[in-house]
Formats: structure tokens, C-alpha cells, sequence
């Protein structure tokens, strides 16, 4: 098989795509690279099987550690299940592509994207997307367009396609956008209260990107790619059609857009039945088909409805937002709790406060980190009346937790001013949805209640869209029916000063911006009321922290005074957390982090320490105990474990004849430093004190 190689040149740096050369027997193989960032993407499929009910599509994204040069943490030096960003990733890859599948097409496809070359400039994520669509074109599968994926950054206030991982870390925008040569396709990014213009702009700096990273495919499918096996859609039976419309009628119609989501689903499942029975001697072994015709009727009602009427199920118009409660302090022990419930969507948060033995260590590809914020966000099967087997975290739990993680991340205060490590966890509890905005709401309340300083509420909303032809309806908080038979689930996060996440999947072609643009302003809006009803509930953060959480404190000492704390063979740092019940953390630079369970005993750790690092200061008066006692005067220790003389001279305003007459060992004084010798050990006085 011959290699293929095409190439462009984007922001100064050369992308290529490759095929020809490795993994030769999958159904499509390419290789995308950017700068040293290589990602080798593989896609195979099965047998066509046309009975099953969804299409069975797979894709994996592997990062090992050989292709930055690192060998993997652990004992057994070898990769372990995928980590979140692996699973992040491959969401990233199969959100653009899954859409481009003709609706009949039932083959099982797995798509796996290898990461073989990662360097320090460029993330490989991006570029799996565009490796993954070159490679099902490539093939002979019936994949529709070519899909390309940009990172957007903002470097010094300008946008910047394909910013590198420093300027992304410390950039204000970092967002993923895919799409087709006339439409994108999907959006996934986090921003420092971003307005909406600022946003629409970007979305049209990757369009453009990606059209050149289309025509890059195009020519190398040109040169290499398959003869496509397309199979036809199977006729529509329409004896079998009209004899279910008859059946349902205005039956379907009245149950559809019933308000109450349980009721809905049993009322349509018991009809469905209702035309499955009625129907199986007439149509013998077509009850796959039945249900399948039956549910496109419902999803075609309730979008033709929509469109004619603009009322939505459970008689809302397109931009009112279901009812919302907010309650706090639910959990007595929890540091920070609030119950976020909208509508049928409620989301129990619990906020927990922790030490830096608490960080999470990450050892990733590019390096290892720690992280002192985490979200994780749990959706059992209870959230929605269904009975499944409780397992390992689920990538769509990974995935909503990670969208509302960042939704907070721009609003909360820096480690300096705050340095605790902090975990958010969201249950949710019920889902008829936008869970995930749930929880972007709930968790806002919950760091306000366990007096976390962010800056300001944080609230998310799912927007969505129902368009026929030129008829086109915008849909504000969204339901889980409405997601599923609309044709754009828009979730945008952020405060009152502008967007902190947005994730988009588009399920059709011909999204314009102008859509885009409505969607965000009615976006806007909807947040804007939804911020008004938490600030009701708690306007801003709790001054005071949970009598339950840590109690810490930071100091920055003089670098040569960390020995002193320490102490030989760590004798002092020991006594002093023994001594108060603490746990103390010193960095290299100076930092000291003390933590304690109580105020009591973090002040009686701090005053230890500072107590170690003082400087004698002239003229400064101490509380001291004597030490040791001579002829001369005695040795009295007036800072932790710093000692100084007061000559017999010192003691009194008369003449003393002997010092044991005044002070005995163990005796508190006060003592005021009045000089230094010539050796600069301190002089200090009693006498200076007394009246």
C-alpha cells in the first residue's frame, strides 16, 4: 500500500495528515501530526445489523506515556485503566463523528485514537477528532463528510487557533470546537466570564480553521480513500405507518405533552403496547419495526407542535424556565450543602474542605500535577425510576462533572487566599433534564454555604432547537424528551459578567450564527433569573467556615529558618504538631501551611512557629521563663527556643545580692530587650519594667 502525505501550515506550524504506513489492516487508518504531537486513528466495523435498535459505535483515546518519553508512576510500570482525560478526550472524538452516520446504519464501528507522539507544545486532543474523521473517510464505511476539531484560545485579549498548552493554561479561553465545511458540529470549552460576542467570535475563527483542515482531508481521500458500500435506507412501509396512525390519533399527541414525566412515559409505553397487541397477527414479526414507527410519530408530533404552537410539553411557552427551589444546610455535617431542585431535576451537592494531604495527584502524559479542586458528579439509576447495576463512574458521569467543574473553576479564590483543597460532589436525584446545569447551580450554593470565597454565583442552562425547513424554535431549559427529538442540546454556564463553560452537540446541518447568536442571548436571560433566585437564597459567601471543617494558615518564612522548625531529625516540627494536634506543611520557598481542627489549636501551632522565626527586636518586651540561673544574672528563654541574659544588675531596682532571692528556674517574667553585646547575643532587663 502506497503512503499518502498532505500538509498545511496553520499559526506557523506544519499539520499533516498520513495514511499508507502503519495499521494497514483496519477499514481506515490516519495519522494526524502537529509540530511532534502525532495521533494515530483506526476505524473497523462489523456486519451490518439491521434488527438492532441503536447504532453501536465505540471510540477509545490512548495516551501512553512512551510518546512523551516518561515511563508510568506505580509499582508495575505499565498504564492502567483510562484516566479522565483519556475518557474526556474520546468524548471529545465520537460527540462530532456520531452524528455523521446515515439514521439506518446499524453496524457495530469502533474507532481508537493512539496517541504516538506527544511533545510540550501542543495537546493531542484536538487532533484526534480530525485523525479519527480522516480515518472513516478513508474507509469504506458510509461516513458522510469529513470533521475537523480546532482549540480556540485567547493570548494577550486576541484569539488564537491551536494556542499552546502554556498559553491555553493561562489563557482566558480554552475551548474545542468541531465541524463540517458548512456547519459545526459541536463545542466544548471553559472561559473567564467571556460575554457572548467575544464567543460568537471565536466560533467563527475555528470555522474557518476547519474548513482548511477539511480541504486537508479531502485531498488525501482523494488519493487514497475507499469506494464507499452504501446501503439504502429500507422503503417505509406505509400500510404499516397508516395503520399506527390510526391507532394513536390524538391519543399519543395528549399523552406526549403531558407535564408530569413519569405519568408521560407509562401512558406512552401502555399505548405503544395498546398498538403492538392490535397489531401482531396483522404484522407478525414487526415489532421492532412497530416500535420504531410509533416513537418517530411521537417525536414528530411533539416537533410539529412546538413549531405551530410554541407550547411545549407540560404547557410551557419556549423561553419560561421551570419552577426552582434552593435549600441550604440539609446535611449537618457536610462543610457546605444545598439541594438545587428545577422543575423534575434536583441535585443534592455537598461541599468538603481538606489539607494538602487531601490534593489529587495526577500523573498524566504530559507530566505530573496535583489538583486542589475536584467535582464529581453522580447519576444513579434511581435519578430516573430504573433499576441497573451500580458500577465503575460512567463517561457521561465523568463528562457532566468535568463541564460543571469548570463552569466554578474561574470563580473560585486562588490557592494563596484560600489554601484549602476543595471537593464538590453533586448526587443527583432526579433527572428530567439538564442535570448537569443542575449541578453547576447547586455546587454555587454549596461553596457559598461552606464559606468558599467565590466571587460570584455561577448558573448554567440547556437551550435547544427545533427546526423544519425555515421554521425554527428555540427551547429555554430543556427537557430530557425535548433533548432527545430536538436537534441541539446548547448548555452555557457563567455569572453575571459572562460565560465560564458552553458545550453544544448539533444534530443537524444548517445551524447558522444568527441561531447561534439567539441562543445565547436567551441563554443569557434565562441565567440572569436563575442567579436572581439563588442570590435569594444566599446572596454571597458565608463569612464564617463550618465548625466541622479545617482551620488553616498560611505564613511565608525566611527560607534559613525552615531548619529551625524542623529541628534535628524533625524533633521540633514533631513536638509542635504532638503539642497542638495539628498537621504542618513547609515548601521549600518558605510557605508554612498549618492545619487544624479547631481555631485553638491552629492559633497554638502558629504562635510556636512565629515564635521560631522572630528576630530579636530592640526595645520589644517579652513574656519569658527562666531557664537557668548564675551568679550573675539568668538565662531566661523570651522566644521558642531562643535565650538571653538578665544580669543581676537587670533584676531589681535595688541592688540584688543574690539572684535566687528573686527568681527560682521555671519562674514567668516579663523582659524588655535592651541591647545587644558585642557579639550580638541580647541584653535584656527586668528593672527597665518596673515602676
Amino acid at each position: 500500500m502506497t503512503c499518502h502525505t498532505v500538509e498545511t501550515e496553520i499559526n506557523g506550524i506544519k499539520i499533516s495528515l498520513e495514511t499508507g504506513r502503519m495499521a494497514k489492516q483496519a477499514n481506515g487508518a490516519a495519522i494526524a501530526r502537529f509540530g511532534d504531537t502525532m495521533v494515530l486513528a483506526t476505524a473497523c466495523n462489523g456486519p451490518d445489523n439491521p434488527d438492532s435498535d441503536f447504532f453501536p459505535l465505540t471510540v477509545e483515546y490512548i495516551a501512553k506515556t512512551y510518546a512523551a518519553g516518561r515511563i508510568p508512576g506505580g509499582f508495575v510500570k505499565r498504564e492502567g485503566r483510562p484516566s479522565e482525560k483519556e475518557i474526556l478526550s474520546a468524548r471529545l472524538v465520537d460527540r462530532p463523528i456520531r452524528p455523521l452516520f446515515p439514521d439506518h446504519y446499524r453496524a457495530e464501528v469502533q474507532l481508537i485514537c493512539t496517541v504516538i507522539s506527544a511533545d510540550d507544545v501542543q495537546d493531542s486532543d484536538v487532533m484526534a477528532i480530525t485523525a479519527a474523521s480522516c480515518a472513516l473517510c478513508l474507509s469504506d464505511m458510509p461516513f458522510m463528510e469529513p470533521v475537523a476539531g480546532v482549540r480556540i484560545g485567547m493570548v494577550n485579549g486576541e484569539l488564537k487557533a491551536f494556542p499552546s498548552l502554556e498559553e491555553t493554561e493561562t489563557g482566558m479561553l480554552d475551548m474545542v470546537v468541531a465541524g463540517t465545511e458548512s456547519s459545526i458540529m459541536m463545542v466544548e470549552g471553559g472561559a473567564y466570564e467571556l460575554s457572548e460576542e467575544k464567543l460568537l467570535e471565536a466560533l467563527h475563527l475555528a470555522h474557518d480553521v476547519i474548513k482548511k483542515l477539511v480541504v486537508l482531508q479531502k485531498d488525501i481521500i482523494a488519493k487514497a480513500g475507499k469506494l464507499k458500500v452504501v446501503k439504502d435506507a429500507p422503503p417505509e412501509n406505509t400500510e404499516l405507518i397508516a395503520a399506527i396512525e390510526e391507532l394513536v390519533k390524538d391519543r399519543l399527541h395528549e399523552l406526549s405533552f403531558c407535564g408530569v414525566k413519569h405519568e408521560r412515559y407509562a401512558g406512552v409505553d401502555k399505548l405503544r403496547d395498546e398498538v403492538q397487541e392490535a397489531l401482531a397477527e396483522r404484522f407478525p414479526e414487526k415489532s421492532g419495526e412497530i416500535s420504531a414507527i410509533f416513537h418517530e410519530l411521537e417525536r414528530m408530533d411533539i416537533r410539529k407542535s412546538i413549531l405551530a404552537n410554541g407550547i411545549r410539553i407540560g404547557g410551557r411557552d419556549l423561553d419560561t424556565i421551570r419552577p426552582i427551589t434552593c435549600e441550604l444546610d440539609i446535611l449537618p455535617r457536610a462543610h457546605g450543602a444545598a439541594l438545587f431542585t428545577r422543575g423534575e431535576t434536583q441535585a443534592l451537592v455537598a461541599t468538603t474542605l481538606g489539607t494538602k494531604l487531601d490534593l489529587q495527584h495526577i500523573d498524566s502524559i504530559t507530566g505530573k500535577y496535583d489538583k486542589s479542586y475536584m467535582l464529581h458528579y453522580n447519576f444513579p439509576p434511581y435519578s430516573v425510576g430504573e433499576v441497573k447495576r451500580v458500577g465503575s463512574v460512567s463517561r457521561r458521569e465523568i463528562g457532566h462533572g468535568h463541564l460543571a467543574e469548570r463552569s466554578l473553576s474561574p470563580v473560585l479564590p486562588s490557592e494563596k487566599s484560600f489554601p484549602y483543597t476543595i471537593r464538590v460532589v453533586s448526587e443527583i436525584l432526579e433527572s428530567n433534564g439538564s442535570s448537569s446545569m443542575a449541578t453547576v447551580c447547586g455546587s454555587s450554593l454549596s461553596l457559598m454555604s461552606a464559606g468558599v470565597p467565590i466571587k460570584s454565583h455561577v448558573a448554567g442552562v440547556a437551550m435547544g432547537l427545533i427546526m423544519e425547513g425555515d421554521q425554527v424554535a428555540i427551547l429555554t431549559d430543556i427537557l430530557g424528551t425535548e433533548d432527545h427529538v430536538g436537534d441541539m442540546d446548547f448548555k452555557v454556564a457563567g455569572t453575571r459578567n459572562g460565560v465560564t463553560a458552553i458545550q453544544m452537540d448539533i444534530k443537524v446541518a444548517g445551524i447558522t450564527p444568527e441561531i447561534m447568536k439567539i441562543a445565547l442571548e436567551k441563554a443569557k436571560i434565562a441565567r440572569f433569573k436563575i442567579i436572581d433566585i439563588m442570590s435569594e437564597a444566599l446572596p454571597e459567601a458565608r463569612k464564617e467556615l463550618s465548625p466541622y471543617a479545617p482551620r488553616i494558615s498560611t505564613i511565608v518564612i525566611d527560607k534559613e529558618k525552615i531548619r529551625e522548625i524542623i529541628g534535628p531529625s524533625g524533633k521540633v516540627i514533631r513536638d509542635i504538631q504532638d503539642t497542638t494536634g495539628t498537621t504542618i506543611f513547609i515548601e521549600d520557598d518558605g510557605t508554612v501551611q498549618i492545619a487544624a481542627s479547631n481555631k485553638e489549636s491552629r492559633d497554638a501551632a502558629l504562635r510556636r512557629i512565629q515564635g521560631i522565626v522572630a528576630e530579636p527586636e530592640l526595645g520589644a518586651v517579652y513574656d519569658a521563663v527562666v531557664k537557668t540561673i548564675v551568679d550573675f544574672g539568668a538565662f531566661v528563654e523570651f522566644l521558642p527556643g531562643k535565650e538571653g541574659l538578665v544580669h543581676i544588675s537587670e533584676l531589681e531596682n535595688h541592688r540584688v545580692e543574690k539572684v535566687d532571692d528573686v527568681l527560682k528556674v521555671g519562674d514567668k517574667l516579663q523582659v524588655k530587650l535592651i541591647g545587644f553585646d558585642r557579639f550580638g547575643k541580647v541584653k535584656l532587663s527586668r528593672k527597665a519594667l518596673l515602676s
